[in-house]
This record gives structure tokens, C-alpha cells and sequence, in this order.
């Protein structure tokens, strides 16, 4: 067996091992926590509910492994079993420049991938989230938004398949370069473009309204120094009773938006406490740090495949036959996550600990008590499980495990 292919076979075991045992592990200690609530919660959360919540984890785990397991097998197929040379085959045979070619290659391994996934995220919105309580999408919501997502991939996609493709085939030696360039100013001017020109192709985002917390919203905000373009509520339960808040937008075009759902579940109180561990996030600078090492990594990235898209053996021991930039393009963004999975906890903690200094902000602007009392509430709301696998969280986890994090917020 050809070395590379090897090394890939291996990397594949060795990931998705580790991604079912650490998902096995999640759902044994779940199970084993689910008789009775955490005693530091057993005043704010009755029995039933994190009973659900346990449940809701268990199902959601359950096909998150069916789910690993499709993609695993979809992988080996696209590359070693030939799906991507047969795809590449298919497109060379149309007479079209290569450039035409290898960007229609791209896309259709997109929309294929797309219609893959559609049965089990008709089982996910249909099944686990219907069980529970949560799904308010209906089959026409779930088209549309196919649709639309399609004609975007289409629009904003395809010219920047076309620009990334064209630098890996006329701008030299250093086409990784211009490319991570042009990257970087797609992704400012999409952060810029998404709150205002993006998003409501999808929600319906209206400006909240006057009272007691738009008022407290706003001395937060003017209190910090902190500017935007408003803020806003979005209509999330047309699709979900999920609660969520964020901010979103770049520069000058920032917003604030609150669920729906959130702002009937959440006091003004805990609405400001919320707004103001998001509003921790960037006087911390956390958004720009996130940005700079996202940055860096697609810099690394492309540095990467400027190497291998000249190794004959990238195309060839994985099941790919002639070589050509999109095939390099398509292979890389394959196969790399494979290689890069055991970055994950570095990635967490890193989060994590962004987490402990907003909310550290969040207690010193607003109320620690506030926060708790508001965290508990979408801990319920959203069904979040109270006891997940330590070692699970840390892999997965982008914020600290409610127990901890309420912990810490009480010694602030």
C-alpha cells in the first residue's frame, strides 16, 4: 500500500475512533448523571427537565455517530474509491476550459455533498427536534432555505471559486499569497455585508423596541463606549424555540440581535447581564483575536497546498488520477480535517477561557447573579445537558460546562 494512503487510512482510524469513544463516553456519563440534578442546580431545575435535557443529549449523540460514520464512508468513497477522479471524468468531457471545468467540478461535489446531508437533517428539525419540543420549521421553511442557500453558493460561490482557481493557475510561485489576500477581503467584506444584506434573506430583523430594555441595552452601551447600527430582534422561532443573542457585522455595520424566543424567556435584567457578556467579548478582543488566528491558519493552509498541489503522490494515493488545481483545491479541503481534529481542545480551552473573561465583564458591568440566573434559564430552555463527559467537553465544548462556568461566576 502506497505510504500517503496509508498514513491517511491510519489518521482516518484514529480520528473517527477517537471521535466515537469520546462520544460513547458522553453518553454513558450522561446516562449515569441523569437520576438526579447536580446539587448546585437542584433549586433552579426540577427532575423532569434535566431528565430531558440528558434525553435530548443521548439522541442528539446518537445520531451525531450515524452522521460520523455517512461521512467517514462518503469520504473513503469520494477519494480512494474514486468518487472525485469520476466526478473530475465526468466535467473534462464537457469542453470547457479548464477553468469552467474545474469550477463546475467544486460546485457539484457542493450540491451533491448538500443533498447527502438533506435525510438526516430532515431526521434532525423532524424527529429529534419535534420529540422534544423544539422544532417550529415546516417541510416548504426547510426548501426555501435550501434554495436560497443554493442560489447564494451560486451568486457569491461561484466568482470566488473562479478568482481562487484562476491565482492557482496564473500568479506564479506565489499564487498562495494573492489567494490568502483575496480570502481574507471576501471574509471582511462578508463580516461587513452579512447583518445588512445577508441575513434577512432568511429572518426578518426588527429594530427592538422602546422600553425598559432597549433603555437598559443602551446605557450599557453608551457606558462602554460601544457603537453600533442597532439593535435588533430576529424572528428564530419561526424555526426553533432555541433562544440565542450575538453580535454580528464589522467596522461601522455592527448590530446587536436578540431571538424572539430570548426576549419572552429573559428578564430586562438578564437581558442586559447577556448583551453584557457579548459586549465582553469585544472589549476583551476576542472577535479580533479570533479573526487574526483564523487568518494566520488559512495563510498556513494555503502555504500547505502550494506544497502538496506539486506532489504527484497528494493525487494519486488518493484515489485521484490527474492532476489539476481544483482537484488539489477539492482533495485539501477533504482530507485535512482528518489531519487536524486533535487541534480541537487547544481550540476549546482557548474559548473556554474567552468565556470566563467575558462573564468576568459581563459581573463587573452588569450582575453576576443576573447572568447565573440567566444561563440557568437557557440551560432549560435549550435543554443543554448539566453533566457532560469532562473529557468530551473538552474536545467539543466552545464554553465551560454550566457548573463550572455558574462557579466561577459566583466568585466574582
Amino acid at each position: 500500500m502506497p505510504t500517503f494512503t496509508l498514513i491517511f487510512i491510519l489518521a482516518i482510524i484514529a480520528t473517527i475512533g477517537t471521535q466515537l469513544w469520546l462520544s460513547f463516553r458522553q453518553s454513558r456519563y450522561v446516562a449515569e448523571h441523569r437520576p438526579a440534578v447536580p446539587a448546585e442546580f437542584a433549586e433552579s431545575i426540577t427532575l423532569k427537565e434535566h431528565q430531558k435535557a440528558a434525553d435530548y443529549t443521548q439522541a442528539k449523540g446518537k445520531l451525531g455517530r450515524i452522521e460520523l460514520i455517512i461521512s467517514t464512508v462518503l469520504l473513503l468513497i469520494w477519494t480512494l474509491g474514486g468518487g472525485l477522479q469520476w466526478l473530475n471524468s465526468l466535467w473534462a468531457d464537457s469542453g470547457w476550459g479548464e477553468l469552467a471545468s474545474g469550477t463546475a467540478v467544486i460546485l457539484s461535489f457542493m450540491v451533491i455533498s448538500s443533498l447527502l446531508d438533506i435525510p438526516t437533517s430532515l431526521y434532525r428539525t423532524f424527529v429529534i427536534e419535534e420529540k422534544f419540543g423544539f422544532n417550529k420549521s415546516t417541510l416548504k421553511t426547510l426548501a426555501v432555505d435550501l434554495v436560497k442557500t443554493l442560489m447564494l453558493s451560486l451568486v457569491i460561490g461561484v466568482p470566488l471559486i473562479m478568482l481562487v482557481l484562476w491565482l492557482m493557475n496564473s500568479a506564479g510561485s506565489l499564487w498562495w499569497f494573492y489567494a490568502w489576500l483575496a480570502i481574507t477581503a471576501f471574509s471582511l467584506v462578508m463580516m461587513w455585508a452579512y447583518p445588512k444584506f445577508i441575513a434577512p434573506i432568511f429572518n426578518k430583523f426588527t429594530p427592538l423596541e422602546s422600553g425598559e430594555v432597549l433603555d437598559r441595552i443602551t446605557t450599557l452601551l453608551e457606558r462602554n463606549g460601544f457603537s453600533s447600527q442597532g439593535v435588533f430582534m430576529m424572528d428564530g422561532s419561526r424555526r426553533s424555540s432555541h433562544g440565542n443573542a450575538y453580535f454580528t457585522g464589522f467596522g461601522k455595520n455592527k448590530r446587536i440581535v436578540f431571538f424572539d424566543t430570548l426576549l419572552k424567556q429573559l428578564t430586562p435584567k438578564q437581558v442586559e447581564a447577556v448583551l453584557a457578556h457579548e459586549l465582553g467579548h469585544f472589549k476583551h478582543k476576542h472577535v479580533f483575536k479570533g479573526m487574526i488566528v483564523s487568518v494566520l491558519s488559512t495563510l498556513l493552509g494555503f502555504m500547505l497546498l502550494a506544497f502538496l498541489m506539486k506532489q504527484e503522490w497528494f493525487y494519486q494515493q488518493l484515489g485521484v488520477q490527474n492532476q489539476s488545481t481544483h482537484m488539489a483545491l477539492l482533495l485539501f479541503l477533504l482530507v485535512s480535517p482528518v489531519f487536524t481534529f486533535f487541534i480541537g481542545p487547544v481550540m476549546s480551552w482557548w474559548s473556554r477561557k474567552h468565556e470566563f473573561e467575558a462573564d468576568a465583564f459581563a459581573a463587573k458591568e452588569s450582575s453576576a447573579e443576573e447572568l447565573i440566573s440567566a444561563l440557568v434559564g437557557l440551560y432549560k430552555k435549550n435543554a443543554g445537558t448539566l453533566t457532560p463527559d469532562p473529557l468530551y467537553s473538552a474536545f467539543y465544548d466552545s464554553h465551560p460546562p454550566a457548573s463550572i462556568r455558574i462557579a466561577h461566576l459566583r466568585r466574582q
